[in-house]
């Protein structure tokens, strides 16, 4: 283990093998760091949070059981990171899950294996991210956002809250909604979905109409 200088260590904090802490970094009451991960300088770890457990990976078999991947790689947090209460960060299946310099991360968020994280970007609480996705800088991502793995997220990109994020989004795009598709057009969708039981009466009693309306053509043609 190596600590730098005026690193503050908490009562029930647990640091395994080989891990590497910068100067001036705080690790709060019951954080757990996993061995060989890498943490830099000034970064605020707070209480209840795992750095470098494994991913959730699994192969099933031929019988339909799931049988465990080995996780062999590692977490590497760069400077003035801030990471909340409860924060879970998954260790590299192979290479390194990596959160970049300036990132601040809100209470109850998963990180998957392999997800890197772009300079300066905000996780609001309780955001999943898969494994392998990847954000790029100043990335905002709204409460309750899932994000698949897989794909990216360029830089500057926003996602509202309780969205879903399917697929690749471009610099500086905002979406929301469950998939997530541009911002403006949700809300129009959102606000035609509230006028759904509405607009459906106005539609039964149109089709009423037009089958009264035909009842009586075919009446008079009689």
């Amino acid at each position: 283990m190596r600590l730098g200088e005026r690193v503050t260590i908490h009562a029930g904090a647990v640091l395994g093998d080989n891990v590497e802490i910068g100067d001036d970094s705080v690790i709060h009451p019951n954080v757990t760091v996993y061995p060989n991960c890498r943490i830099g300088a000034r970064v605020i770890i707070h209480g209840g949070a795992v750095i470098g457990s494994d991913g959730f990976g699994y192969a099933t078999d031929e019988r339909g059981c799931h049988v465990k991947r080995p996780h062999v790689g590692i977490v590497r947090i760069d400077d003035d990171v801030e990471i909340g209460a409860g924060v879970c960060v998954d260790r590299a299946t192979f290479g390194t899950t990596w959160i970049k310099s300036g990132v601040k991360i809100d209470n109850m968020v998963q990180i998957g294996h392999n997800v890197v994280v772009g300079e300066n970007t905000l996780l609001v609480a309780q955001v999943g991210i898969a494994g392998s996705a990847e954000l790029g800088r100043n990335v905002v991502i709204g409460g309750q956002v899932g994000v698949k793995g897989h794909i990216r997220l360029e830089d500057g990109a926003m996602v509202a809250a309780k969205s879903g994020v399917t697929s690749a989004l471009k610099k500086g795009e905002v979406v929301a909604g469950i998939p997530a598709i541009p911002h403006r057009q949700w809300l129009k969708a959102s606000t035609i979905f509230a006028m759904l039981p509405k607009l459906y009466d106005e539609l039964r009693q149109l089709k009423k109409m037009v089958a009264e309306l035909a009842g009586k053509d075919n009446a008079a043609g009689q």
